[in-house]
């Protein structure tokens, strides 16, 4: 049955794909946004997004855990009808739709050691990375593959050629290639905000969460700085990127302690705009 349904999703977003690019940019984020908000609350359990919202805030009403949860549905389907535009921001339209803040940090990065980048599913996530490749910095960006592997067929190969060529999937063996280009002066990009089974337990909005440690361990390994990066769409088809300051660490920081300052930078991000954040992700279980 789950191969039946991939094939089917496979389908449907082939189809999509053909007819967002029909559309041009602007219609096709809005249709892409009517569909999050229509269709989108059928395709994950209510339940999930609803508990993660009252564990953000407890004091939320129903109307407001629903008004942030259609918005973000909203901002999934958005990101879905940008896919087939994906390279036309790599090859020039990149300027005209995003701004990018402190954009000079990244000319440090360029001429010093390499970074660890993270960030988390905020926005169109997809375009930070590229931004970055597209400075000149020499960047790796771990992964998780989509389960749907004919799916995954259409996005890796869009993600190596126009959002960042060294895609590494996430596991053990990602490591060591992070390792392994980190060696020889590539930084990596991390989204932090997943849940990782092999990770630690931290706190994230007060209630444990399995976080990943990689961050804290490149840091403990090569005393090598954070760069947090967060990305915000603005008048619906307008994204601004920035650059926060550095997070540098001292030889007597602890893992936990490391990942848990990083918790604490995502958390605030997400207070910002809550909306823009995917909650669909069983991130306390």
């Amino acid at each position: 049955m789950k191969s039946i349904r991939y094939f089917f999703e496979y389908i449907l977003i082939s189809i999509f794909f053909s007819l967002f690019k029909l559309l041009g940019y602007r219609i096709a984020s809005e249709f892409g946004c009517f569909l999050g908000k229509t269709f989108g609350p059928f395709l994950r359990s209510k339940k999930i997004i609803k508990s993660n919202l009252i564990k953000f805030d407890d004091t939320l009403t129903p109307e407001k855990i629903s008004k942030i949860s259609k918005e973000m549905w909203g901002n999934y389907g958005r990101i879905l009808s940008e896919y087939p535009y994906i390279p036309n921001f790599r090859n020039g339209d990149l300027d005209k739709y995003i701004k990018i803040e402190n954009k000079e940090k990244l000319e440090e990065i360029k001429k010093g050691q390499p970074v660890v980048f993270i960030s988390a599913h905020f926005s169109n996530f997809e375009l930070m990375a590229m931004a970055i490749e597209k400075a000149g910095v020499s960047l790796s960006a771990i992964y998780r593959p989509l389960n749907n592997r004919m799916v995954n067929s259409i996005m890796e190969p869009l993600r190596k050629k126009y959002i960042c060529k060294n895609q590494i999937k996430k596991g053990i063996n990602g490591v060591r290639e992070s390792l392994k280009f980190f060696k020889q002066g590539v930084s990596i990009a991390i989204m932090i905000d997943q849940r990782v089974s092999e990770g630690e337990k931290i706190n994230f909005f007060s209630h444990p969460a399995f976080t990943t440690t990689i961050p804290a361990q490149f840091v403990k390994k090569f005393g090598c700085k954070i760069q947090p990066v967060h990305i915000e769409r603005y008048d619906k088809i307008n994204f601004k990127i920035t650059f926060d300051e550095q997070m540098i660490f001292g030889e007597n920081a602890d893992s936990t302690s490391i990942s848990l300052k990083l918790n604490q930078w995502l958390e605030k991000k997400i207070r910002k705009n809550p909306s823009q954040w995917i909650w669909t992700h069983d991130r306390w279980k």
